[in-house]
């Protein structure tokens, strides 16, 4: 495996694990990654954090950065959100996430 590959893992919403592998040198999102494998995340925004199609589930210890007042305020109007709700693509692939567990949120 290469110094700039992330291991994550994605729940999807049938319960499945996926192991995904995530370039670090490419500004990435997780909603990104899950787009490119196909995974069913809408992103309908395109990473803007101005829906919540991307919510997922931090199922991990990994320490992510605090939350902008934009996804914050977008998580306030999402459906299905809870204590470690987070949008995918404020998620950024980078070293300190390698072995993060996310679950991806049920469509609204």
């Amino acid at each position: 495996m290469s110094d700039n590959v992330i291991t994550v893992t994605i729940i999807d919403r049938e319960g499945a694990a996926h192991q995904l592998e995530g370039p670090t040198d490419m500004n990435m999102n997780i909603m990104e990654l899950c787009k490119a494998y196909e995974l069913p995340v809408e992103g309908a925004c395109g990473g803007m954090a101005m829906c919540a199609t991307c919510q997922c589930y931090l199922e991990s210890d990994i320490e992510l950065p605090e939350q902008s007042d934009a996804e914050l305020d977008m998580l306030d109007q999402a459906f299905f959100v809870k204590d470690n709700s987070r949008l995918g693509c404020q998620i950024q692939l980078t070293d300190e996430i390698d072995g993060i567990i996310l679950r991806l949120a049920p469509e609204a």
